[in-house]
């Protein structure tokens, strides 16, 4: 990761999610991102499907820009960059990228440095983009594709665990941090005890993983991660080295029981290693997961996907703006 100096920006782009938790019609935080873009002389795209985003997407890389703020949650940024990285010329660097929020979480632009206030942040971060005081920091993401013909770049991949508490946050009657937080705090209490949520969500699930070509011998992990930031949610630092080399992402893994897995949440909130095997800790430039049937669940940046098989491996180097 290395810091570049300040970067000046003539025509800036804001692609805004109107579908986003924060971003509903008349949001103070909407309103807030439309008005610093329209003082800062931004040209808006208000998209609420892909295919509005995909529209967008290349309009802008036909025109060119020279930076691209995104509104919305970590589903959203993932979708953005995904279809600006299918849109931009081949062997063309995409373009700086700012996330001013807007989701009910927003894990990725927390870990890149969000901080305070939603509406603070948001007009915070589209005026120093318009007026070209935000600071480019260079970061890595994961090319994430799979057997249902998927080819995203996001930023958190998991399964297991992963999956199984998605599909349980995404059935809730309300989303946001509380409510993930709610979850987990039952999930973890639950594994000290054996309940049937805490097995529901923990039990090993049936996948092998190859990692950098070599194929683990177990049959079926409890947890799989792969990322390139370190808080993969909730302050989790389960990723400890993830963002330590642009061409690398960290990959852990256990195939841990329930109860073994819950002991080691600790040790996941202080950002260091899992403990117990079967397990994999390694910076690695490529992954592939193969679920036992053809329905396989998995997660990239908060939303749920289903496949065979996928596969990751380094993704674009990007440059995120912040104030």
């Amino acid at each position: 990761m290395c810091v570049l100096r300040a970067v000046v920006v003539a025509g800036v782009d804001v692609i805004l999610n109107e579908r986003a938790g924060g971003l509903v019609d008349g949001s103070p935080l909407r309103d807030s991102i439309r008005n610093a873009a329209s003082d800062g002389g931004a040209r808006l795209h208000p998209t609420r499907s892909l295919d509005e985003l995909a529209t967008a997407a290349r309009d802008i890389a036909a025109r060119g820009t020279d930076a691209v703020v995104i509104a919305g949650g970590d589903g959203t940024t993932m979708a953005v960059i995904s279809a600006l990285a299918a849109a931009w010329p081949d062997g063309a660097s995409l373009p700086p990228i700012a996330l001013s929020g807007g989701g009910t979480v927003c894990t990725i632009a927390r870990n890149f440095g969000a901080r305070g206030a939603a509406r603070s942040w948001a007009g915070r971060i589209v005026r120093a983009t318009c007026d070209g005081s935000a600071v480019a920091t260079r970061r890595p993401t994961l090319r994430v594709r799979d057997s249902g013909g998927g080819d995203r770049v996001g930023f958190i991949f998991g399964t297991g665990l992963v999956a199984r508490f998605f599909e349980l946050y995404d059935a809730s009657p309300r989303r946001g941090l509380a409510t993930a937080a709610g979850i987990a705090a039952r999930v973890f209490a639950g594994s000290f005890v054996g309940s049937a949520l805490a097995r529901r969500i923990l039990d090993p699930a049936p996948c092998t993983l190859t990692v950098d070509g070599v194929e683990h011998p177990s049959r079926a992990f409890s947890l799989v991660l792969a990322s390139v930031v370190r808080d993969v949610g909730l302050h989790l630092f389960a990723t400890y080295r993830a963002g330590e080399e642009l061409e690398r992402f960290h990959v852990v893994a256990s195939g841990l029981s329930a109860g073994a897995l819950g002991a080691q949440m600790p040790r996941v909130l202080a950002g260091r290693p899992i403990k117990g095997e079967p397990r994999v800790d390694a910076l690695a430039r490529s992954l592939a997961v193969r679920f036992a049937d053809a329905g396989g669940a998995y997660v990239l940046d908060g939303d749920l996907m289903h496949a065979q098989y996928v596969t990751l491996e380094a993704g674009p180097t990007i440059s995120v703006l912040t104030p």
